[in-house]
């Protein structure tokens, strides 16, 4: 069962080629790590899944559906079941916390206040901002407003959750903090995930750690890559895909354009 699946998919903006016969599949449950140089066309990928764009050639399928060709009527309903969290938040400055994190509840689903209410303050505890519930964006650090977009994107329980650098432009312990919540997502919730990223060392973060629960508490623990399943590298290069396998094959590879990316982007060497 895929949640996934590009097949032959190729784009172009006007004389711009930006992917080429590009296929890859996501196994519901499993994680992708994406990356590449910018321009490679990681956030073209994310768009394409999302039915936001549509391919010049091949076939795009997400949890079932064919979206290339879905109107867009059914391209929203299709989307229900995907949580986005983009690198720029993309919060409402004039609403609260809560009111952000609940507003696709709202706006897509049946529920009642008292629903919406109880499945904000579950998801907010989560990502440990319960007490955060009441204030503007603008009040909370950049750390904080990455969380509240990953609490939005959970909050009505999808199947599918997109990435887009979500790590970019935060100090390190707060990026660390970020990636605890990835790596929860994926091991605790049983959510597929696609994260695409140009930040090397957090993608082996993720990929090296495993959260577990102990006592009612998560407990986020490094771990050979070996041991965490379903987790595979993308990287791509002039729109294509020149990598795909575990973090040991990356690590280990001979090719020299990874010897030189990695070389340059993961330290130490």
């Amino acid at each position: 069962m895929n949640a996934v699946v590009f097949e032959h998919v190729s784009l172009a903006f006007d004389d711009h080629v930006v992917l080429r016969d590009l296929s890859f599949t996501v196994p519901k449950g499993s994680m992708r790590i994406m990356f590449g140089v910018s321009g490679a066309g990681k956030s073209v990928i994310l768009k394409l899944a999302l039915g936001l764009l549509r391919p010049d050639e091949g076939r795009i399928t997400v949890n079932g559906f064919r979206v290339d060709q879905m109107p867009e009527v059914e391209l929203l309903a299709m989307r229900a079941d995907i949580g986005m969290v983009f690198q720029e938040n993309a919060l409402f400055d004039s609403l609260t916390v809560a009111e952000n994190v609940g507003f696709r509840l709202l706006e897509e689903h049946d529920l009642t206040d008292a629903q919406i209410d109880g499945r904000v303050a579950e998801v907010l505890g989560f990502v440990g901002l319960d007490e955060f519930a009441d204030r503007m964006p603008a009040a909370l650090s950049g750390g904080q407003r990455r969380r509240v977009g990953i609490a939005r994107a959970m909050a009505s329980k999808p199947k599918l959750l997109l990435f887009d650098d979500p790590i970019t432009g935060l100090d390190p312990l707060i990026a660390w903090s970020i990636d605890d919540e990835i790596v929860t997502l994926r091991d605790l919730e049983d959510v597929t995930t696609v994260v695409v990223t140009h930040q090397i060392r957090d993608a082996f973060y993720i990929a090296e750690h495993r959260a577990v629960r102990r006592n009612g508490a998560v407990d986020v623990e490094k771990v050979d890559a070996s041991e965490v399943e379903g987790v595979e590298f993308l990287v791509l290069k002039d729109g294509s895909i020149v990598f795909q396998g575990t973090a040991k094959e990356l690590l280990t590879s001979r090719d020299p354009y990874l010897q030189e990316y990695l070389y340059k982007t993961r330290p130490p060497w």
